[in-house]
């Protein structure tokens, strides 16, 4: 094995504009992290659920941005979704915790960006100005 490697540099996107998602691990995840009564788990373990947690919270903001960026300028369904991307870019700069709060907030988040994906992508787009 060879001791180099290449950094992707991919500004647009690109590479994840062609992978869809797989959401039902996470959507799992994200359910068992939300019904959390008093975990028992170490700081290590809480800060690797929320770096999944995270991961998959930017794959699915950069799929919500494609979605909007797609709607005619005057379609309200982009305001509210440039409301919610600039909400999460807000908490995914938050440092991670190693505590089950921290988890449970990026579980939240990945639960409001999926939800809004969704209507994004179930919703027509209206073209007539």
């Amino acid at each position: 094995m060879s001791d180099t490697y290449t950094v992707l540099h991919d500004p647009h996107g690109l590479v994840d504009a062609q992978l869809p998602l797989d959401r039902a691990p996470y959507e799992a995840l994200v359910t068992a992290v939300l019904a959390w009564q008093d975990p028992n788990l170490t700081p290590r373990d809480y800060e690797q659920i929320a770096l999944q947690l995270t991961g998959h919270a930017r794959a699915v903001a950069a799929d919500v941005q494609r979605h909007a960026a797609a709607l005619p300028k005057n379609d309200r369904r982009g305001a509210l979704a440039d409301v919610i991307l600039r909400e999460a870019a807000g908490r995914l700069s938050q440092p991670i915790q190693g505590t089950a709060r921290c988890a449970q907030n990026r579980a939240r988040l990945v639960r409001a960006l999926d939800e809004r994906l969704d209507r994004l992508a179930a919703a027509p787009v209206d073209r007539a100005v």
